[in-house]
């Protein structure tokens, strides 16, 4: 079974390619690979931002409750 990632939607191979035509004549082949390192940068860094919040969650999720003093 072919699952399609979510942020492609209903796009279909044709789109794909027109949409790759217009990327390369809008920005030209030498610019594609620093727009692709820039995004993989940015990717790269929300993933570890999402892997810190995720650790932080499980820290505190891990740490002993402290009992409540009746007063």
């Amino acid at each position: 079974m072919l699952t399609t990632p979510l942020f492609l939607g209903n796009i279909g191979t044709g789109e794909i390619i027109i949409i790759a035509l217009v990327v390369l004549l809008l920005f030209g082949g030498r610019k594609i690979p620093e727009l692709m390192r820039g995004l993989g940068k940015g990717v790269r860094s929300f993933k570890e931002g999402v892997n810190d919040i995720q650790k932080d969650i499980e820290k505190v999720d891990d740490e002993p409750k402290s009992e409540t003093k009746n007063q």
